[in-house]
C-alpha cells in the first residue's frame, strides 16, 4: 500500500466518519438533536428523544461509518487487520470530532464497534454481548460502553497470537479513546445523576 493510498483512505475515512447522521436525522423532524436531551449527536440521544426507530437508524448508520472504512479500504488496497484498524480509527476521529460541526461530535461507540466488526470481528461480538449485559443489568447505556470498551480492549490482548501487537496496541487506544470521551458520563455515575433507561412495568 503507497503512502498516498494511505493518506487518501486516512482523509476519506475521517470525512466519512464526520457525517452527522445523527444531525441529519433530527432535521428530518424538524429539530436540532444538540438542543434536544444530553445534546450529543449519537445514536443514543436519538433513540431518547426521538424514539426507537430513528435511534436505531442512527445506530445502524454510525456502525457504518466505522464498518466501512475498516473493512473495505484495506481490501481495496491490500492491507490487513491492523490497517483496517487505522483508517477505522480515521472514522472515529471524524464522528468525535466532525468537521462539519467545529469539531464537536459523538462520543464513537457505534462507529467504533463498526471498526470492529470489520477489522476484528469476534472482539466486537465479546464487546457487544457485554455491553448487553451491562445495560440490561443496570439501565446505564454509558456503563455498558465503558466495561465493553475494556472488556474489547483485553480481547485484544488475550488474543495476541491471532491479532498482532499493532492490532492489540490500536484496540488499546481504541477503547481508551472511547472511556476518555465518557469522562462526563462517568461523573455523573459517581454523582448518581446519570440518565438511565426505565424498563416499563407490566400489569
Amino acid at each position: 500500500m503507497t503512502t498516498f493510498t494511505i493518506l487518501l483512505f486516512m482523509v476519506l475515512s475521517y470525512l466519512i466518519g464526520s457525517i452527522p447522521f445523527g444531525l441529519l436525522i433530527a432535521k428530518t423532524q424538524g429539530k436540532d438533536i444538540r438542543n434536544l436531551g444530553s445534546g450529543n449527536i449519537g445514536a443514543t440521544n436519538v433513540l431518547r428523544c426521538l424514539g426507537k426507530p430513528l435511534g436505531i437508524t442512527c445506530f445502524i448508520l454510525d456502525v457504518l461509518k466505522g464498518f466501512l472504512p475498516a473493512f473495505l479500504f484495506p481490501t481495496l488496497g491490500t492491507g490487513g487487520a491492523t490497517w483496517g484498524i487505522l483508517f477505522g480509527a480515521a472514522a472515529i476521529l471524524g464522528h468525535n470530532f466532525p468537521v462539519f460541526l467545529k469539531f464537536k461530535g459523538g462520543k464513537g461507540v457505534a462507529t467504533s464497534a463498526g471498526v470492529l466488526l470489520g477489522a476484528a470481528p469476534f472482539a466486537v461480538v465479546i464487546g457487544l454481548l457485554t455491553w448487553g449485559i451491562v445495560f440490561y443489568l443496570s439501565g446505564y447505556v454509558s456503563l455498558g460502553s465503558i466495561i465493553a470498551a475494556l472488556v474489547v480492549v483485553l480481547t485484544g490482548w488475550v488474543l495476541l497470537g491471532q491479532y498482532g501487537l499493532l492490532t492489540a496496541l490500536a484496540l488499546t487506544l481504541l477503547g481508551g479513546l472511547t472511556i476518555w470521551r465518557h469522562r462526563s458520563n462517568i461523573q455523573r455515575l459517581r454523582n448518581g445523576t446519570e440518565n438511565k433507561f426505565q424498563r416499563k412495568e407490566k400489569y
